[in-house]
């Protein structure tokens, strides 16, 4: 048998991998070529949510304002020593705004200004100024205002609000001071916060302004600018007491708090702060929070920054703007009150 005869009686040979043309062997049933497999396609990502209109408006508006303050210093987050340079320099330039500040209350002597202090709670100072002088013609001592008839006295301050509470108030400090200090008002705190009516707040006051011994006067205007300022975080009248005892020396406490309560009145309003028109917006970190347009910003001063009447009749001789007017109907001067006392 010849070799062709062999290979038609066997049948056609296999093919090998290495034999050159012949196809490579199949692939298991399931199995794909790494080389063919095709790619996974990559998740897309999700279209960003359009930001609101209020989100939207905060940023336009963040983007507008200026870096003053703790931001001033390239973004970087201010200090503990710098927050109390920056405070202490607050200080320095509002005695230069406001040389003349001065409690805004008028008053003859300590008696007068608790009495009046006690009265100015949850109104004006004006207000206040206007209504003392028939108060204190009548009852003149804390012996005179004990004794009164509650009616009569109610009478004589309803225009200050809450005449009620407040004659309560007044007439059970008097007799305080008529029983147990001898007719005088104390010029110690702890013996002044356990008088009726009379809370630290008050208590600083009067020992501030009558007796010269320092103290910081946290009411609603300090306490809003302190924490625009910067100085403190806390909404608590003592916490906030505390914390800006630490940054400023004693010496300074009194004075400050004139300072800082003249500006809240004047400029750093509580609801439309006049930006604009304040003289330490480079030092403040809250600034833009009010109207920054000078001319806009010059129409929201009050008081003597506004070309109006302060509040007090009988303004310090130092005292820039006019004098406010008496009360209505009363005649001015009937309880011959001299100019501040103080």
């Amino acid at each position: 048998m010849n070799r062709t005869d062999s290979r038609r009686a066997n049948g056609p040979s296999k093919p090998t991998p290495e034999t050159p043309g012949a196809p490579a062997p199949e692939a298991p049933a399931g199995a794909a070529s790494k080389k063919t497999a095709p790619k996974k396609a990559a998740p897309k990502k999700a279209a960003p949510k359009p930001a609101t209109p209020k989100k939207a408006a905060a940023s336009k508006s963040a983007a507008k304002k200026p870096a003053t303050g703790a931001a001033a210093a390239g973004g970087r987050p201010e200090t503990r020593l710098g927050m109390v340079r920056r405070a202490r320099r607050i200080n320095r330039e509002l005695a230069e705004v406001y040389p003349y500040a001065h409690p805004e209350l008028d008053f003859r002597n300590p008696f007068e200004l608790l009495v009046a202090t006690v009265l100015s709670a949850q109104t004006t100072d004006l207000r206040v100024n206007q209504t003392t002088p028939a108060l204190f013609a009548r009852y003149p001592t804390p012996e005179d205002l004990a004794a009164a008839v509650p009616e009569e006295v109610e009478e004589l301050i309803r225009p200050t609000g809450f005449f009620r509470a407040k004659t309560k108030s007044i007439m059970g400090l008097a007799a305080a001071l008529r029983d147990e200090h001898g007719g005088e008002v104390p010029g110690r705190l702890d013996d002044l916060v356990k008088l009726p009516g009379v809370g630290r707040k008050t208590a600083f006051v009067v020992l501030g302004n009558a007796f010269g011994v320092p103290g910081i006067t946290v009411d609603t205007h300090f306490m809003r600018l302190a924490r625009r300022f910067g100085w403190t975080e806390s909404d608590d009248p003592v916490k906030i007491e505390a914390e800006i005892a630490e940054i400023f020396p004693k010496s300074d406490w009194t004075m400050l708090s004139h300072r800082v309560i003249f500006h809240g009145r004047r400029i750093c309003h509580a609801r439309k702060p006049a930006c604009g028109a304040c003289p330490i917006t480079h030092l403040c970190p809250a600034y833009g929070e009010g109207e920054t347009d000078p001319k806009k910003a010059a129409k929201l001063l009050k008081y003597e920054k506004g070309g109006f009447p302060g509040q007090r009749l009988n303004p310090p001789a130092d005292y820039p703007g006019r004098p406010a007017p008496p009360a209505p109907g009363a005649v001015p001067g009937a309880a011959g009150r001299p100019s501040g006392a103080e």
